[in-house]
């Protein structure tokens, strides 16, 4: 009898907890859907800044445009500037792999770039908070900015490393954060956000060049669409994460479901087999107590 009460305990045990991960897989499903709409939403935005500074970079000879954003400024951070790493993690668990991939990629980062290990880390998400704490890796800020970041948050996030970086308090500005392909394929990736690298013309390609008259100058525009660019870039990569989490939190508890539904059809066969052991044990007792009385 005891038993046969322990398994009907943990099949309703686990049919409270197969309740739970469908409900979180489904909520999940939505909010994967917003966070896909807005990540492919702003792609076209962030192509086409780039593709107007490539056509400037062009345009201009390769020689006639400058900023301070771009590679060829970087000298000016000095000798004592360090380089800045922003590992994006999430706030909260229960996504599977996630954390673990980006985590990984970023302690590969820092052993092959040892300037980035000695340089500030600053880091976006309780998950890899508590990761470098673990680790006892030194960690200059911690952000959050939950599942829905605004423009707002990230375009004042990538000023304040853009002042910093013309002010020669950084040399270098990397991303670690998972980048998503599509709904079946996330992959991390370290991106270097500063200093962004001047476009190069295709050398390759022998056909007539067209002179372009630019109204106000290159160095103008530049000055506009550079800085627009590091904060799409940013800003992209951010729901790149975002969009990135929910897919790995939706796969996660779809197998988690799965995995109970099959645990609660494993245990109802076995109390069912217990139950039925257990009625042919009193059968057995009856016809032999019958049995015995006469």
């Amino acid at each position: 009898m005891g038993k046969t009460r322990e398994i009907k305990k943990r099949i309703k045990a686990v049919g409270n907890i197969r309740r739970i991960t469908n409900t979180m897989r489904m909520i999940a499903t939505s909010k994967f859907a917003r966070a896909q709409q807005r990540a492919t939403a702003s792609k076209p935005y962030t192509e086409g800044v780039f593709e107007l500074v490539r056509k400037i970079g062009e345009a201009s000879g390769g020689g006639g445009a400058s900023h301070p954003l771009l590679g060829g400024t970087q000298a000016k951070a000095g000798a004592t500037a360090q380089e800045l790493t922003l590992v994006i993690t999430s706030d909260r668990g229960l996504c599977g792999p996630y954390n673990s991939s980006v985590l990984r990629t970023a302690m590969a980062h820092f052993r092959a770039n040892p300037g980035a290990k000695a340089g500030q880390i600053e880091v976006v998400g309780r998950k890899g908070a508590g990761f470098f704490r673990f680790a006892e890796v030194p960690v200059a800020a911690t952000h959050s900015f939950g599942d829905k970041a605004e423009y707002a948050q990230i375009e004042r996030l990538a000023q304040s490393y853009m002042d910093r970086f013309i002010a020669g308090e950084i040399s270098r500005v990397t991303i670690v954060f998972m980048k998503f392909l599509s709904a079946g394929r996330q992959r991390p990736e370290v991106m270097q956000l500063l200093p962004l690298r001047a476009p190069e013309s295709k050398a390759d390609q022998k056909q007539v060049s067209v002179e372009y008259e630019f109204s106000p100058p290159a160095e103008q525009l530049l000055a506009t669409l550079l800085p627009a660019a590091v904060k799409a870039t940013l800003f992209q990569a951010f729901s790149d994460a975002i969009v990135s989490e929910h897919v790995a939190r939706m796969v996660a508890m779809k197998s988690a479901t799965d995995n109970a539904g099959k645990m609660g059809k494993r245990l109802t066969r076995q109390y069912n087999r217990a139950r039925q052991a257990q009625i042919t044990t009193e059968l057995t007792e009856i016809i032999s107590g019958a049995a015995a009385l006469e």
